[in-house]
């Protein structure tokens, strides 16, 4: 994958110009850092390989000019991602994500209205709980948990990235952590919202979820 071939593609569809190459550097090096073992350029482009699939069944209901919004968000929407410490417990990492990305794409000349629905769409990937109606950001959460519903060798590679990407966290400390999360998806009306989501990703992903949670809390 041309990883800023695309991020090229994209801003030229929602009008962007003047320093897209750099823009675009500035993030392939944010996912790129060494302390990134799951939330990084792998996950950024697999995020977008999953919105080129839903956007190829019609019932997702995106047209062309609604996805390369959705795939703008999708390069924002870990922009920045730190880790818990000590010092900083809860990083709120979509919403600096979103104003990130408000600044660059500010800069880049965006329009201000694809800058807003930018900006709504990462800090939804916080909770992924997207609205009925919401397709644009049923398709983002979508893509983004698609991950959970890899076959079981590759939801371990999975779970495996994450523990490494919090290394620096104790046992005692990330496994009724993680938990937490893994219950809040669980609890959600329905961990995808599209009907390709749902129809291909929804059982297998609860499976995954169900497994890691009993071995986390046994």
């Amino acid at each position: 994958m041309d990883i800023l071939g695309l991020w090229t593609k994209t801003c030229r569809e929602v009008g962007a110009r003047d320093d897209i190459a750099g823009a675009g550097a500035r993030l392939v090096a944010a996912y790129g850092a060494p302390t990134r073992k799951y939330h990084d350029l792998g996950h950024l482009a697999d995020v977008l390989h999953h919105l080129d699939l839903l956007a190829s069944d019609p019932r997702t209901g995106l047209s062309a000019a609604d996805l390369a919004v959705v795939r703008l968000a999708a390069w924002y929407h870990d922009a920045v991602y730190d880790t818990p410490t000590p010092e900083n417990p809860g990083p709120d990492n979509e919403e600096r994500s979103a104003d990130l990305a408000g600044a660059e794409l500010s800069g880049l000349r965006v329009p201000a209205a694809t800058i807003a629905e930018v900006q709504r769409l990462v800090r939804l990937t916080r909770l992924h709980d997207a609205a009925p109606a919401d397709k644009a950001g049923a398709a983002l959460c979508d893509a983004d948990l698609a991950v959970l519903a890899r076959d079981p060798s590759g939801y371990a590679a999975y779970t495996a990235a994450i523990r490494a990407e919090y290394a620096h966290v104790p046992d005692e400390l990330f496994r009724p952590g993680r938990a937490a999360v893994l219950q809040a998806l669980l609890d959600l009306p329905a961990l995808f919202r599209t009907p390709y989501g749902a129809e291909r990703w929804q059982a297998r992903a609860v499976a995954n979820l169900t497994a890691e949670l009993v071995d986390l809390t046994a």
